[in-house]
């Protein structure tokens, strides 16, 4: 159970509230009864990521396909015991400096290393400390959970034991005896998560762990991340679905044809930007139409209306003066909710201004 103190929107007036991660709180402001939604953040906001020493470190990457230049001499940190995420469109060359990390191609320039292990000179001692979840991962189909973790763990040399344990931890216990041939992509997915684990490895790097999976195995593999990383472990993925980018990761850089166009966390991001939050305020009655009483408002930049619901980007400081124009202006509020940026405006501002400069 977590606490938080939230300020009304309204009148100032601080209101302590109690709930679990990911928990919807509808709120009455008990000094002059405003009503608004909070939602209790998933996952911790971390600063750990500032400081530390570096589980990947990567410099002056490069990589060409003939006139391609897939990766465009890019650099990034991931420090250790955290989770990074690599965020760009299809085709921004996340999967590229993945297999380039785990020398699976040969780059033309730059310097990586995993754990101190420059993955040239000392590519055996670098690629044991990481497991590798690839974005299309096959397993023989003909064999079972069990076959399979249990092939895995001959490779490794490790004591097949833990592989009953794995499959349980990732949620497939019920499924043990059946052949992989019979899974869904996510099952499929989940059992790669568990085979990436076989011998405890400090760092995973996932390449795009949740894409095309439904909500259901999105939620699954989203919170086998978080569990690793609470053991310890620093995880690097790469994902083009922002949402799950902004719900996971400590940090995020976001690359497009193969440039890095900004590194920071999500929160640092969104206040660079200046993105502004945006206040949601449901009118019963207003049927599409924008209240003339606060067009004229100083410091609103938008203003959108959707049945009974406007939609106001403005400053934190001019919030209470749209509410209160409203009232004043005889208009019964049945809800407000302040809906915070989201990583997508960001990055779509930030690819929208790297392409037009």
């Amino acid at each position: 159970m977590a606490t938080k103190t939230i300020m009304c929107p309204t009148c100032k007036h601080q209101l302590t509230i109690e709930g679990k991660p990911g928990e919807r709180k509808y709120i009455t402001c008990d000094n002059c009864n405003t009503r608004g939604v909070f939602t209790f953040p998933i996952y911790k906001p971390v600063a750990k990521a500032e400081t530390g020493p570096s589980a990947i470190e990567v410099k002056n990457l490069t990589k060409r396909y003939k006139d391609l230049t897939a990766v465009d001499n890019l650099s990034f940190n991931v420090k250790k015991g955290e989770i990074y995420g690599l965020l760009g469109p299809n085709g921004a060359g996340k999967s590229t400096t993945i297999k380039a990390i785990l020398d699976l191609i040969k780059i033309d320039t730059g310097a990586i290393k995993i754990n101190g292990f420059d993955i040239k000179q000392n590519g055996v001692e670098a690629k044991n400390s990481v497991g590798y979840l690839p974005e299309r991962i096959a397993f023989y189909n003909n064999l079972t959970p069990i076959q399979t973790m249990n092939f895995f763990c001959e490779l490794w040399g490790v004591d097949k034991s833990i592989a009953k344990s794995l499959i349980k931890e990732v949620g497939l216990e019920e499924a043990t005896n059946r052949k992989v041939g019979t899974f869904s992509k996510g099952m499929v997915q989940l059992l790669g998560v568990a085979q990436v684990q076989i011998g405890n490895p400090p760092v995973f790097i996932l390449d795009e762990p949740m894409g095309g999976l439904d909500a259901r195995w999105v939620k699954a593999i989203r919170e086998r991340i978080i569990a690793l990383n609470e053991k310890g472990a620093t995880i690097l993925f790469s994902s083009h679905i922002l949402s799950e980018v902004e719900a996971v990761c400590d940090r995020v850089a976001i690359i497009n044809k193969g440039k890095l166009i900004a590194e920071d966390t999500i929160e640092n991001l969104n206040k660079y930007l200046k993105i502004k939050p945006r206040l949601e305020i449901t009118i019963p009655g207003l049927n599409g139409k924008i209240p003339d009483v606060i067009k004229g408002i100083a410091g609103i930049e938008a203003i959108d209306v959707k049945k009974d619901t406007i939609f106001v980007t403005c400053e934190s400081s001019v919030r209470s003066k749209v509410i209160t124009t409203l009232e004043g202006a005889g208009y019964k509020i049945d809800n407000i909710k302040t809906v915070e940026p989201s990583l997508e405006e960001a990055f779509v501002k930030l690819i929208s201004a790297k392409e037009g400069a």
